[in-house]
Formats: C-alpha cells, sequence, structure tokens
C-alpha cells in the first residue's frame, strides 16, 4: 500500500512539474511566410475548362470558395462546391506552411473520395504547387500554378507529366473574389 501510494506521490509531482514548464513555454506563433495566404481567404467564385485527360471526359466546371483561417492563424481552411462534367461535389482544403521543409502545403479531402497531398512555393505572383498523383493504378505528376497578379482575381493552370519533365495541361480558369 505503501509503494502504491509513493507511486502516485510522485506521478502526481511529474504532473506538476510538465504542467508547470508547459505552461511557462511561450505560445508559438504563425511563421511569417503564412501572411501570404491571406489572398486566399474570403470567397471566391472559379470557372475552369478540363481538356479530356486520365481525370475524365473534360467539359465546363464551375466553384465556389470560401476561406477562412483557423484559430491560431496556422492554417487556411477552404470549402469548395463545383459543377462540372464530371459531377457536382465538395471538398475540404487546408493550406499551410511548413517551416522545416520551407515550403507551402495543401491538402484536399473531396466527395468523390479523393485525397491530395501537395506542397508548394511562391515566386513573385506565382504559386507553383507539384504533387504525386495515381489514376488507375498509374502515377502521375501533378501541377497546379497559380497566377496571382490582381488582389482580387488569379488565373491558374493544372498539369500532369508521366516524368516530370513532358506536361500537358488538363484543366485551365479564372477565379475572381466576391
Amino acid at each position: 500500500m505503501r509503494r502504491i501510494s509513493m507511486s502516485l506521490a510522485c506521478l502526481f509531482v511529474v504532473l506538476f512539474l510538465a504542467g508547470s514548464a508547459m505552461a511557462q513555454m511561450p505560445m508559438p506563433k504563425p511563421a511569417p511566410e503564412l501572411s501570404k495566404l491571406d489572398y486566399f481567404a474570403g470567397n471566391w467564385t472559379s470557372d475552369a475548362d478540363l481538356k479530356p485527360s486520365p481525370m475524365g471526359p473534360g467539359g465546363k466546371m464551375t466553384s465556389s470558395d470560401e476561406g477562412h483561417w483557423m484559430e491560431g492563424k496556422f492554417f487556411l481552411v477552404l470549402h469548395s462546391k463545383f459543377k462540372g462534367a464530371m459531377g457536382d461535389g465538395s471538398s475540404l482544403a487546408i493550406m499551410g506552411y511548413d517551416p522545416e521543409h520551407k515550403v507551402y502545403t495543401y491538402t484536399e479531402y473531396n466527395s468523390m473520395g479523393q485525397v491530395e497531398h501537395s506542397t508548394g512555393t511562391l515566386d513573385g505572383t506565382t504559386w507553383t504547387f507539384t504533387s504525386d498523383e495515381n489514376f488507375n493504378g498509374q502515377t502521375m505528376k501533378g501541377r497546379f500554378t497559380m497566377d496571382t497578379a490582381s488582389p482580387k482575381e488569379y488565373t491558374y493552370k493544372y498539369e500532369m507529366s508521366k516524368d516530370g519533365s513532358d506536361w500537358t495541361t488538363v484543366m485551365d480558369g479564372k477565379a475572381t473574389k466576391k
């Protein structure tokens, strides 16, 4: 019984010290690079032209997107609804910044059961996100490029490649901030 009491006393001391140490640690601050994602906050509409590709037959697509910062301002959360030749649906995406690898991050989950992970860079007003995609058991490279030269409008292009050097455009379009 005495051994249990002593063990519990030691556990409480360890928990108290750990709690005290955490209380003294400063709250983490968002990386300065995250402020660049402010551009995507708000409500956007988009019109795109899908080209025939491994993704589908092609056609027109529209979407409405709402972006807002998660508490703490480490991640921008994007809710989207889309309509097009491949069907209607919705998605949830999260954008952030990885300071260790010095890249922006983008992860999207959609109502078609797909998940996309990509990393990106910003060069002037051009964002470039790259990913590895799996279509019908075949791995492809993906590249999504956005030109954000205007504060309320950007153009974009999504390309695919088997080898990472020969790229084929599978979608292009324009987004406008409401």
